[in-house]
Parts: structure tokens; C-alpha cells; sequence
């Protein structure tokens, strides 16, 4: 099993600020780093969300010893019902750790990786389209559209070209035949830092697994279930992921954009439902960065439920995309 270690822990507990006798949710449990953390930083429960299967399989194992650990199965998006379900009708704080976990990219049977040779899969949950049925079918087009917008490959048309006119010849199978694919299409490594596949594979692992839908459905569900004076703790690894986080908190924080004479300032929707101390988000530290790679571009960001009713509906996701259950064939 690989050494799974939560990025940004001390940051992620300061702004909780776990406390006796309170309930937080964990909407992304993965290897149980931050739930273990809180709950040993208080005498707290803690829902622990996930819905990769074998997540909260590891979930449950751990429940054994720690009771105040209730692991929930389903999507962060709907984290809300999850803890409702778990007999908790409001709760004090949530928790947010995006992206891949470090348990899914290491099993190379996942396919979240091209570094380890599997299939290509990149289900979170495990069910519906396979990241295979999506370069084996999809319009030369849309899978431009999906590298370009959520990858920000540059050169997404020519990924997207070269990708059709391979799958022609044979399906694709592997993380490797794809990889290899996508570096043919950007002309090789050439002494790159990052392998050239890295944005096509994150665009791909993105949509099919809806991050960005789910990540402003989870947004507005915390907003509708953390009691006053709950905390809202999200890391982000991704500029796209950041930015939503940030566009949703500094809505429903009052801080409306403009103010200028060229841009007047939009008038709030309703009363701010969070305060957001700091508009910066916090950073990972240079010693952090040092000591574990994966946690280089990660970013919190941070709120507090005020006493006004919640906005309702989700917030922005970010671009117009076909959804992945309209894909032919799908399951």
C-alpha cells in the first residue's frame, strides 16, 4: 500500500478548528488522513464521504476502532443527504480534498496514471463510461473541446486529430497506448518537466467523472447544511478547481466584482450566507512542496456560515459541456 499523506494538514485543522461535541463531514474520505486528524484533534464525529467503493471499504475497516467515524458512500455533491442520512441534520464544518486521491493514482488497474501501465479507466465510482469509451468514441470536436477547456492543452486540437486517427487503426486499451499517443501528437518530451499526456489525462479523468459539476453541487450543499458559525475547508490542486472555489465564496461572501468607474459594482443577490476572512488562499510551504511533489500546486481556501439563509441552487461549474451519460452507448 503506498504512503498516503494529507497535504496541507496543519493549515486544513487550524481553519477547522476541531472542537468537542461537534459534527464535520469529510466529502472526500480517500486514505482517511484528515478525518483520522480531526477526530484525533477533538472529541468530534465526523462523516466520512466518499464514492470510490474501496474508500469506504477502508473507511469501514477503520470505524471498527473508531466509532465516532461514520462512513457514508456517494458523492461530495450531495453531502448534505449524505449526513442527513447518517442522522446529523445540521453539522459544524466540511471538508474538501480535491482531485485524484494517492490510493487511486498508485493502483495502476485504476488507469488514473500513465507512470503505471493499466487500463484505461479513471472511474471514480466505478460505474459507467471508461475513460477507453471516451477517446474510442467520442467526436473529434468535443474531445478538442474537453483537452482544451479542462486540461488547457494548448495544442488540444492536434491531441484530439491525432487521437482519432489512431483509435481508426484500434481502439485504445492502456494508459501507455494513449500516453504514447498524445506525446507523438505534441512532438515528444524534449526535456519537459511534465510528461506531454499529463493535461489530456487530467481532462479526461475531469469530465468523466464530472469533477467540476460535483465540486459546485458540494459547495452549495455545505452552504445549506452547516449550522452558524460552521467552517467551510477546501483544498484545490487545479487552477480550474481554485477558481470556482474562489467565484462561489467571494459571491456568497458579499464580494461582489467591479467597483470601478468602468465596471460598477453588481448589487449582492441576497445576504452573505459566509464571511471569508482572507481573499488569498493559503499556499503550501516551501518544506511541504519539498517533502511530497503531489502537494505542489495545492491551494485552502476557507469561510464561515454566517446566520442568512443559503442562496440556493449550485454554484457556476464552469463550462458547457455535453454530459458524459449522453456518451452512445454508455452504461
Amino acid at each position: 500500500m503506498s504512503g498516503h499523506i494529507p497535504v496541507m494538514l496543519d493549515e486544513v485543522l487550524e481553519a477547522l478548528a476541531p472542537t468537542d461535541g461537534e459534527v464535520y463531514a469529510d466529502g472526500t474520505f480517500g486514505g482517511g488522513g484528515y478525518a483520522m486528524a480531526i477526530l484525533g484533534a477533538a472529541n468530534c464525529k465526523l462523516v466520512g464521504i466518499d464514492r470510490d467503493v474501496t474508500a469506504i471499504e477502508r473507511a469501514e475497516h477503520m470505524a471498527e476502532k473508531e466509532p465516532r467515524l461514520v462512513p457514508a458512500l456517494g458523492r461530495f455533491g450531495r453531502l448534505d443527504a449524505l449526513a442527513e442520512a447518517a442522522g446529523f441534520a445540521m453539522i459544524d464544518g466540511v471538508v474538501l480534498d480535491l482531485g485524484v486521491s494517492s490510493f487511486q493514482i498508485d493502483q495502476a488497474e485504476r488507469g488514473f496514471s500513465f507512470m503505471r501501465d493499466g487500463p484505461l479507466d479513471m472511474r471514480m465510482g466505478g460505474a459507467g463510461p471508461r475513460a477507453a469509451d471516451l477517446v474510442n468514441r467520442l467526436d473529434e470536436r468535443v474531445l478538442a473541446d474537453i483537452i482544451f477547456r479542462l486540461g488547457e492543452e494548448r495544442k488540444a486540437r492536434r491531441v484530439a486529430r491525432q487521437i482519432v486517427a489512431r483509435r481508426k487503426e484500434r481502439p485504445f486499451e492502456t494508459t501507455a497506448d494513449l500516453a504514447e499517443t498524445v506525446e507523438g501528437a505534441l512532438g515528444g518530451r524534449r526535456g519537459a518537466r511534465t510528461h506531454p499526456a499529463t493535461k489530456t489525462f487530467q481532462a479526461l479523468r475531469m469530465y468523466l467523472n464530472d469533477e467540476l459539476g460535483e465540486l459546485a453541487r458540494a459547495l452549495a450543499a455545505a452552504e445549506r447544511i452547516l449550522r452558524v458559525g460552521g467552517r467551510l475547508v477546501i483544498v484545490t490542486f487545479h487552477s480550474l478547481e481554485d477558481r470556482l472555489v474562489k467565484a462561489f465564496l467571494r459571491e456568497r461572501g458579499g464580494q461582489m466584482a467591479g467597483g470601478s468607474r468602468h465596471a460598477p459594482a453588481k448589487a449582492a443577490k441576497a445576504a452573505p450566507s459566509f464571511h471569508v476572512a482572507s481573499r488569498k488562499a493559503g499556499i503550501v510551504s516551501l518544506e511541504e512542496a519539498q517533502t511530497n511533489p503531489r502537494a505542489r500546486s495545492a491551494k485552502l481556501r476557507s469561510a464561515v456560515r454566517t446566520d442568512a439563509p443559503a442562496w440556493g441552487g449550485a454554484a457556476w461549474a464552469g463550462f458547457d459541456l455535453p454530459p458524459v451519460e449522453e456518451m452512445e452507448g454508455s452504461e
